[in-house]
């Protein structure tokens, strides 16, 4: 019997500990890569530019919307969940929260693309 119940608690620990994996996160991407993946494909995807409306005036990824990024959770009606979702801001440091927001929100497609910074110092121009 107390074998029985040892082996129970093992069991409960075991599954305990699997749940408490690593959680979900947003896969990063390259400039490269997201031109290779999404641009330069028939693939469908939404690009979400997260910094303020005066940065993405400034010059922006053609073929994003800008939704920045305290506003993210708020408007996920207007993202939809069964297509890639690639966002970026500046630096890397507001996509990767914006990405987290979508992956805590049940998106299972989101890409970290970073910064514009990495974009222009790839060699790609801005709109």
């Amino acid at each position: 019997m107390k074998r029985l119940v040892m082996l129970v608690l093992l069991g409960l620990v075991t599954v305990l500990v699997a749940g408490c994996g690593a959680s979900a996160s947003a896969e990063r991407i390259s400039p490269d890569a997201y031109m290779e993946q999404f641009v330069d494909t028939t693939a469908e995807y939404l690009l979400i530019d997260v910094r303020t409306p005066s940065e993405f005036d400034s010059g922006y990824i053609e073929g994003a919307i800008n939704i920045p990024v305290d506003q993210i959770a708020n408007r996920l009606s207007e993202i939809p969940s069964d297509i890639p979702i690639v966002v970026y801001c500046r630096s890397g440091n507001r996509s990767a929260t914006a990405a987290q927001t979508l992956v805590e929100n049940g998106y299972e497609q989101v890409y970290d693309m970073g910064g514009v910074i990495g974009w222009t110092n790839a060699g790609y121009d801005l709109q």
